[in-house]
């Protein structure tokens, strides 16, 4: 099992940048897939970004590519994501996802509110 801890949101006005971290308890954060989903009031929970274990991969929605870049230290057991040219409609809870086999461990989320 891994705990992931959110960090790095905040309000921030459009065309800005922020980046939020996800720190992994654990010995084995290497071995998970990891991720990043937003949540939107009223909306349902959706896919933002993913990294596989080394690095050496990643995928993105098609809302945030060219501005967005998830990142991770496996020696510091952190995966990162940088938001760049941030939008209004980005405004939503972020969640930090950890992924192996059929198992998908969340964080508790961090707010980012981005103002027109």
């Amino acid at each position: 099992q891994v705990r992931l801890v959110e960090s790095g949101g905040g309000l921030v006005q459009a065309g800005g940048s922020l980046r939020l971290s996800c720190a992994a308890s654990g010995r084995t954060f290497s071995a998970y897939a990891m991720g990043w989903f937003r949540q939107a009031p009223g909306k349902e929970r959706e896919f933002v970004a993913t990294i596989s274990t080394s690095g050496g991969s990643s995928d993105y929605a098609n809302s945030v590519k060219g501005r967005f870049t998830i990142s991770r230290d496996n020696a510091k057991n952190t995966v990162y994501l940088q938001m760049n040219s941030l939008k209004p409609e980005d405004t939503a809870v972020y969640y930090c996802n950890a992924h192996i086999f059929t198992n998908d461990y969340w964080g508790q989320g961090t707010q980012v509110t981005v103002s027109s």
